[in-house]
């Protein structure tokens, strides 16, 4: 695949060795230095992007790959807001679309893990839900995008639980995300159920940022790979590793 990075910090740096070491070749590396290299001509060129870089131009780097017709991964966070807009023109652009909050292969089995649990732990409102993340200090965004995608999955199966604080709560209603920040932390994600009797813990810690780079590229070998336009996650590129 030939490749555009649109961001290159610690993250993009991390995608690009794994990515040359699969065989594919870097035709850009975007970062605020050079953004005006960022041209149509040159998204026409690539087979795929990979874009990691901040709220406030996450947006405008997918929507225009999307007119570019180029196929986007994107982990960036802090935008969602308006990942709706950004599905809607790829749909209308029949384009080819994957966000993830996380792309670790072992988050992502966390989240069917977690999935799994909260439909059992549904049935038992004596246990209070709440998660904590740990990140490192130069993590701006918190809650992580990770945290709030087990928050979602958690009401997803739960009526009784109607959202999501970045606060210590005793709301029944809420799960409360606690966030805290120190180095060197890559992301400890950790949900518990506590009642008066016991408390039930999952947790997925990570150790650098390779699993999160690995789980990019193999986004984007996905998204090359497949011919049906549309918008995908990494529950789709499991699915096809699976066989």
């Amino acid at each position: 695949m030939k490749i555009i990075l649109i961001g290159y910090g610690k993250m993009g740096k991390a995608i690009e060795e794994i990515a040359l070491n699969r065989g594919h070749s870097i035709l850009l590396k975007i970062d605020k230095d050079n953004v005006e290299e960022l041209t149509p001509d040159a998204l026409k060129i690539a087979d795929v992007a990979i874009e990691f870089t901040g709220p406030e131009s996450a947006f405008d780097n997918i929507n225009n790959c999307l007119v570019a017709g180029l196929p986007v991964v994107s982990g960036s966070t802090g935008w969602l807001h308006r990942k709706k807009e950004a599905e809607e023109l790829c749909l209308k652009l029949n384009g080819k679309f994957l966000y993830a909050s996380n792309f670790s292969i072992g988050v992502n089995l966390f989240f069917e893990l977690n999935q799994k649990l909260a439909v059992l732990m549904a049935g038992h409102p004596e246990y209070r839900v709440s998660i904590q993340e740990i990140h490192h200090t130069q993590k701006l965004d918190a809650p992580s995008g990770t945290a709030i995608s087990l928050a979602e999955q958690i009401m997803s199966v739960n009526p009784e639980i109607k959202n999501w604080v970045n606060h210590i709560s005793d709301k029944p209603e809420e799960i409360a995300i606690i966030s805290e920040r120190t180095d060197p932390a890559p992301g400890t994600h950790s949900v518990f159920y506590r009642s008066a009797i016991d408390d039930i813990e999952i947790r997925h810690t990570a150790h650098n940022r390779k699993g999160f780079a690995l789980g990019a590229v193999l986004a984007a070998e996905f998204l090359f790979s497949e011919k049906v336009s549309g918008i995908y996650g990494m529950k789709h590129v499991l699915t096809k590793m699976a066989g």
